[in-house]
């Protein structure tokens, strides 16, 4: 067996099933689920039709490099969302099936498997994939604290020259999870500085891109920051994004990885031997998807809706505040965030997700501990009546 394996740790969900495991929640309320970021808005109608009227496809082995025009539909997106021209979809595109396996596998392609002391950089809390992905790639994760004090910012200066010297790619997470942080402009130029002086890696993961409640303030994407910087060819940059979260058709496990055409050659001969090219027919789905955004605006006009009528409900001791992208409320508890999960699951029926388990001890803290994550994905009168359990919850402790 892989030895690396035994390094991992158990994934935040099995974290999750330990801690109520045997705990008998409330019978008298009915259950409600907010620890799991999984979309729950209807997948739109167009996009099922064209999967279903697609079923042809499966018939023939695609191509690991997709098909040209599913390459020109994502960087035309790409052109139209961040203002990016001259995108080449042969070259600076790459469709893959979904941000989770494509973020974990380029790990793989980037990481010298024999480079002793080989560093991951990535937020922290992060999603877990960044440190399974470099833990298996023979490197070592450090992590960018995203606290309180700083903002729920990731500060370069956490780590020192020594540390960076080592570092071979940094995962950059904008609309953060889970904090719903977005990369300023200034923010991602001292990182391609960093880059520029280190000569590392940045995957950009922007599958949170186009959740955001305010419709004339998209968040700013690494790309789009790369060209306003004059960065041509977007040197060691690669951004993840998916049609899951904005498109609600997480099943589909479509996506794409889009930057430096060097690296993305490199990741396609990795994925060609990895064997994970898109079915036809999701290809086909997806041609649908990204050359539309009226379902798109209506996806985010629920989240809105949710967050105007949830964020008034927490009141102190609890805090929170809307987040600049994603669906999610990191939602600062007044204890222990693991118990305080443990109690609302058992007296009111109500599920979320411990923040120290999206987050490891570094720096002397653990910047996940005393939060909780709360993913708004239920119906609109679900997670109302959530955070009026957890608001009763939170008084009586």
């Amino acid at each position: 067996m892989n030895p690396r394996l035994a390094q991992l740790q158990p994934y935040p969900f099995e974290k999750l099933r330990a801690l109520t495991a045997g705990v008998a929640p409330n019978p008298a309320l009915p259950a409600i689920n907010l620890s799991i970021g999984e979309p729950k808005h209807p997948t739109p109608e167009f996009i099922r039709a064209a999967l279903a009227g697609a079923l042809g496809g499966l018939a023939g082995y695609p191509a690991t490099a997709g098909l040209p025009e599913l390459r020109e539909a994502i960087g035309g997106w790409l052109a139209r969302r961040y203002s990016l021209p001259g995108i080449d979809p042969a070259t600076q595109v790459l469709p893959v099936n979904g941000s989770r396996e494509a973020l974990f596998a380029f790990a793989q392609t980037v990481i010298d498997p024999q480079g002793a002391g080989s560093l991951v950089a990535c937020p922290n809390p992060f999603y877990q994939i960044y440190e399974g992905a470099a833990l298996l790639a023979g490197a070592s994760p450090v992590f960018l604290n995203t606290g309180a004090g700083s903002g729920y910012r990731p500060d370069p200066a956490a780590l020192t020259q020594a540390t960076w010297r080592g570092v071979k790619l940094l995962y950059a997470c904008s609309p953060g999870n889970p904090t719903g942080m977005v990369l300023r402009l200034d923010e991602w130029k001292r990182l391609f500085d960093l880059s520029d002086r280190h000569g590392f890696v940045i995957a950009s993961d922007e599958c949170y891109s186009e959740i955001y409640c305010d419709e004339h303030r998209p968040p700013l994407g690494a790309l789009q920051a790369a060209h306003q910087l004059g960065r041509e060819g977007f040197p060691r940059l690669v951004v993840f994004s998916s049609l899951s979260k904005r498109s609600n058709a997480p099943g589909m496990r479509s996506g794409f990885v889009a930057g430096d055409a060097t690296l993305l050659k490199s990741f396609l001969l990795y994925r060609t031997y990895h064997g994970s090219a898109m079915s036809l027919a999701v290809q086909q789905a997806s041609i649908a998807a990204w050359r539309d955004e009226t379902h798109v605006r209506e996806n985010r006009r629920l989240y809105a809706e949710k967050y105007r009528a949830v964020v008034p409900l927490v009141k102190a001791p609890l805090w929170t505040s809307v987040p600049e992208g994603g669906f999610y409320l990191w939602l600062r508890v007044p204890m222990d965030d693991c118990e305080f999960a443990r109690v609302l699951h058992r007296d009111y029926n109500v599920l979320v997700l411990p923040g120290s388990y999206l987050a490891r001890d570094a720096h002397g803290e653990n910047p996940g501990g005393g939060y909780v994550r709360v993913a708004l994905v239920a119906p609109l009168a679900e997670c109302v009546e959530a955070f009026a359990r957890i608001g009763e919850c939170a008084s009586k402790l």
